[in-house]
C-alpha cells in the first residue's frame, strides 16, 4: 500500500496541517488507535478527512454513501458534518475493523446518522439501485479495493443526484500510476479508472493532489 500522505516534503506538510487541520481529539484518538493495526497505511490523512467534511457542507449534503469504511475515520468526518437528520450509508466487509468504527461513532453521538452494511459493496450498491435509490445521494466516497474502482464509480454515478459528487481516494497511488515500469494489478486498475474519468462527459472532474490523490467527479 502506498504512503497516504500528501506529496509534500515533511516540513511543508507539517505546516499545512498546523494552519489548516482542526482535528477533534476523538478523531485523533481513532487515528492513533488505527496506526497500530497491520493495515494502518489504509488510514485516511486528517487533511483529507477535513476536506470531505467541507465537501459535505458545501454540497448541503443530507445523504452520503461510503465504499470502504475501515475503522471509520472518514465516516466520522462526514457524518459529523451532516445535519441531524442526515444519513451516511457505509459499506464494508470486515467486522473487526468496523467494530472499532462503531465504538467511536457511538462516543461521538453519530451512530444514529450512520447505517453500516456488511456485505460486498457491489451487492449493496446493486440493492440500493434496485430499491429505487438512483439519484438519492448527494455525495459518494470510494476508498476500497482498487480492482473495482470502475464498477464502483459507474454505480455511484447513478446513485448520486445531478450536481452530486463522487470522490475516490488513492488515485495517485504513491506515484505508481506514473511509473511506466509498474504493471501491478492495482496500479493498472487505477490507471484504467483515471483514463475513464478523464474522458467521461457525464462529469466535471478534478484530481486533487491531497493525500494519495483524491479525484472529484461532479455529476452533470
Amino acid at each position: 500500500m502506498p504512503d497516504t500522505k500528501t506529496p509534500l516534503e515533511p516540513r511543508l506538510r507539517a505546516y499545512l496541517q498546523s494552519v489548516s487541520v482542526r482535528e477533534p481529539p476523538l478523531y485523533r484518538r481513532l487515528r492513533e488507535e488505527t496506526s497500530h493495526l497491520p493495515e494502518h497505511r489504509m488510514q485516511l490523512a486528517p487533511e483529507q478527512g477535513q476536506f470531505l467534511a467541507l465537501l459535505v457542507e458545501l454540497l448541503g449534503a443530507r445523504r452520503i454513501l461510503e465504499i470502504g469504511t475501515f475503522t471509520g475515520y472518514s465516516a466520522l468526518w462526514m457524518a459529523g458534518a451532516l445535519p441531524e437528520d442526515g444519513r451516511l450509508v457505509c459499506c464494508d466487509i470486515r467486522r473487526e475493523w468496523t467494530d472499532i468504527a462503531a465504538r467511536y461513532w457511538d462516543e461521538a453521538g453519530l451512530s444514529d446518522r450512520i447505517e453500516l452494511r456488511l456485505a460486498p459493496a457491489l451487492d449493496t450498491l446493486d440493492t440500493l439501485l434496485s430499491e429505487g435509490g438512483a439519484g438519492g445521494f448527494d455525495l459518494a466516497f470510494i476508498d476500497a479495493d482498487k480492482g473495482n474502482y470502475v464498477n464502483y464509480y459507474r454505480r455511484c454515478l447513478r446513485l448520486v443526484r445531478r450536481g452530486g459528487v463522487v470522490c475516490l481516494d488513492n488515485t495517485l497511488w504513491g506515484g505508481r500510476v506514473a511509473d511506466p515500469d509498474d504493471h501491478g494489478p492495482d496500479t493498472e486498475a487505477l490507471r484504467a479508472f483515471n483514463a475513464l474519468a478523464h474522458e467521461d462527459p457525464a462529469v466535471s472532474l478534478s484530481l486533487v493532489p491531497l493525500g494519495d490523490g483524491l479525484t472529484l467527479a461532479r455529476r452533470r
